[in-house]
């Protein structure tokens, strides 16, 4: 049970609703970072729901860890598990497995890894993802693949993009297996295909035909954000949207900054998600139209102004930079919270505004005028 539909468009920038079983999803959408069921920075669900979060993201590799995707479903499933009414994203575990680079061997039928946590031997395959992920009962799940670093050797890259490929068609099968078995949780799960490719056109032009033949829910770029330049990740977008179908939702894992966003939402992407929001505030760096301020600077300890005018979040309803400032000098964890709590709000907030620019047809003008605001003076 999916409906993505299109409402409007403005140039190659779309409008749309991801209809699904824990709700319809207005895009574009960024995703609230969630790695182990959480976002770090002490939010809670209903703190996520506050600041206006569509959906969660979680990570499959980090919950098979810790607690065990067992337990969460004995538990009656992720939702359940946060308490969170709202959709939920699961990554594959993918980007998790490839990163323990030293840690990991690729074989055919998936890859051998040692736990970051205890050392132990863990084997994560298609199928294993899949069933970690209809454990999790999240609402999209997705596909396992081979993140290749965005500059590897063409022969790599072309040898593991054919081994996705190969991997994306073990886990439909094997997603539709899950979703029919009695004790599934969700069995309306859905399952989004990842494009790799790494920086090669026309290696990511054709697995990109190769995957929209395949009749998935939605589908995903990923192998961005990786060490290639943003002109490289745009001119990626450009290449593989088109070969992508038009009736199903878009996404750009791991993006990124507001203004890669402002240009992917302009290529035609629905969805985001990114650690940086969340990262970023828990060290006291937080967003506002006017760039980026980092509120351990000094020139913010007398400063009695919230850290956006205007801002509707709960933290500048009531808080003032200089108290900020003082709970992250002094260690304490509202601090933290405090400005992750911005920053996701800032996040979700400029999704809506984007939203809106494209109802109303006035997307690049609103896009220019954001990015000139981004690049002013810090306030």
């Amino acid at each position: 049970m999916a409906e993505y539909k299109i409402l409007t468009t403005d140039g190659d920038a779309k409008r749309a609703q991801f209809e699904t079983v824990h709700g319809i999803i207005q895009t574009p959408v960024f995703m609230n970072v969630g790695t182990a069921a959480a976002i770090k920075g002490a939010l809670s669900s209903e703190d996520l729901e506050r600041i206006g979060c569509q959906v969660e993201l979680s990570n499959t590799y980090h919950l098979h860890v810790r607690p065990g995707d067992e337990i969460v479903k004995k538990l009656g499933g992720i939702h359940k598990f946060m308490n969170w009414n709202r959709p939920v994203l699961t990554d594959s575990g993918g980007f998790q497995v490839f990163s323990l680079a030293g840690l990991r061997k690729i074989k055919e039928e998936g890859v051998t890894f040692n736990s970051h946590i205890d050392g132990r031997k863990i084997f994560m395959g298609p199928e294993e993802s899949m069933r970690i992920q209809s454990n999790l009962a999240s609402t999209i799940a997705m596909a396992f693949d081979e993140c290749a670093p965005a500059l590897a050797d063409r022969n790599y890259v072309k040898n593991s993009v054919d081994r996705t490929t190969r991997w994306l068609e073990r886990c439909s099968e094997e997603m539709k297996r899950l979703n029919s078995l009695e004790d599934t949780i969700n069995k309306d799960q859905l399952l989004f295909g990842i494009n790799q490719g790494a920086v090669y056109e026309d290696i990511r032009t054709e697995h990109a035909k190769r995957i929209a033949s395949m009749e998935l829910d939605g589908y995903a770029i990923g192998g961005l954000a990786v060490g290639e330049t943003h002109e490289q990740m745009y001119n990626i977008i450009e290449t593989v949207v088109p070969h992508l179908p038009k009736d199903k939702p878009t996404y750009l894992m791991g993006v990124g900054t507001p203004a890669n966003i402002l240009e992917a939402v302009e290529r035609g992407i629905d969805f985001f998600d990114c650690v940086y929001p969340s990262r970023n505030g828990r060290h006291g760096h937080v967003y506002t139209s006017k760039g980026k301020l980092n509120l351990f600077n000094q020139k913010y300890e007398l400063d009695d102004r919230p850290i956006e005018e205007g801002c509707k979040c709960p933290t500048c309803q009531r808080y003032s930079r200089a108290y900020i400032r003082h709970l992250l000098k002094a260690k304490e964890m509202l601090g933290m919270r405090l400005c992750v709590l911005h920053n996701l709000y800032f996040y979700n907030n400029l999704m809506t505004e984007i939203r809106n620019a494209i109802e109303a047809h006035e997307f690049a003008a609103y896009k220019k005028r954001k990015l000139e605001g981004f690049l002013s003076e810090e306030v």
